[in-house]
């Protein structure tokens, strides 16, 4: 392998690292890793962030800035997303990050960083069927990429996050029959646009990426939380509606108690499930796969092929 690239995703809930190696042929993820920031808590509801989530930012920055130094790392690229995107004193954080770490953080907008989790799941799948919908659920936004001839037709980020749900309606302890639908009731009216737009599309598969969907597989195969790697994996209906079932019946302690829960979904992972339960009904899914592969994945993507041609050029 010719480089190696370290990348971090500053999201809502986690600040994620993927150090790989690559060449225009090839590529290899050395390592993978994830801190809890959770920017949203106390502040998302109001487009605000915190001292407190700027504190566990920088934490999270610096431990995986002493796993990047273990490494040959030639290039680092730090990636924010929907918290910072659509705070109003971004300008703030980003400039304390520059100042504590040292790190040029860059704050994609949301198309950008569905196109990114376009070519991070084109790089698992390798080929996509034409109306596949690819989902990625964030703590802040959800970003939603419908196929066609292998490309995006059409894709959106919708700034309607599992943490805001979490900030603005704090479900009971378990959620309640109302609860379920005045969040599933959130999400339909947010999703408006998405709706019109597979009017007439007949959607064959939808395709989970990381977060969410990465605590759904572990719940269905009984792994403990962040020890399996998943390129692809399919995830029947049944197995679904069974989760769904579990999760919703379920209170915090039961949550945290469940074999293949991560501590920083227990309280995410109620509002996370209500949605893909809204979409395969909606959408009248009937296959739903998942993989690891996302932003990260398509910045080593973007890599990859730009290593393609500057070899094509000599």
């Amino acid at each position: 392998m010719d480089k190696c690239i370290a990348v971090i995703d500053l999201g809502t809930n986690t600040c994620n690292l993927m150090i790989a190696a690559y060449n225009q042929m090839d590529y290899r993820i050395l390592y993978q890793g994830k801190e809890a920031v959770k920017l949203g808590k106390k502040g998302i509801h109001k487009n605000l962030l915190t001292d407190e989530g700027l504190e566990r930012a920088v934490r999270a920055i610096h431990q995986h800035q002493q796993k990047i130094a273990s490494y040959a790392v030639s290039e680092i690229i730090a990636i924010a997303t929907s918290a910072i995107r659509e705070a109003t004193n971004k300008e703030w954080f980003q400039q304390q990050i520059k100042e504590r770490t040292q790190l040029d953080l860059t704050i994609i907008s949301g198309d950008k960083e569905a196109e990114l989790i376009f070519k991070g799941v084109k790089l698992a799948f390798k080929t996509l069927e034409d109306h596949t919908l690819i989902l990625d659920i964030g703590g802040g936004s959800n970003e939603f990429i419908l196929l066609k001839n292998h490309v995006p037709a059409w894709k959106q980020s919708f700034p309607l996050g599992v943490a805001r749900v979490v900030e603005q309606m704090p479900p009971s302890d378990p959620v309640t029959e109302d609860e379920i639908q005045q969040i599933s009731q959130w999400f339909d009216q947010g999703l408006t646009s998405l709706w019109n737009r597979l009017k007439e599309v007949p959607v064959t598969t939808l395709i989970g990426c990381s977060g969410a969907f990465n605590t759904l597989t572990d719940l269905i195969d009984q792994t403990d939380a962040g020890t399996k790697t998943r390129i692809r994996q399919e995830i029947t209906i049944n197995d679904f509606n069974r989760i769904y079932k579990m999760l919703i019946s379920s209170t915090t302690k039961q949550r945290m108690e469940m074999k293949g829960m991560e501590a920083l979904r227990v309280e995410m992972i109620v509002p996370a499930i209500l949605l893909i339960k809204l979409i395969v009904e909606r959408l009248e899914i009937k296959r739903i796969c998942y993989t690891d592969f996302a932003l990260m994945e398509g910045v080593l993507f973007e890599r990859i092929n730009e290593e393609k041609e500057i070899r094509n050029i000599k």
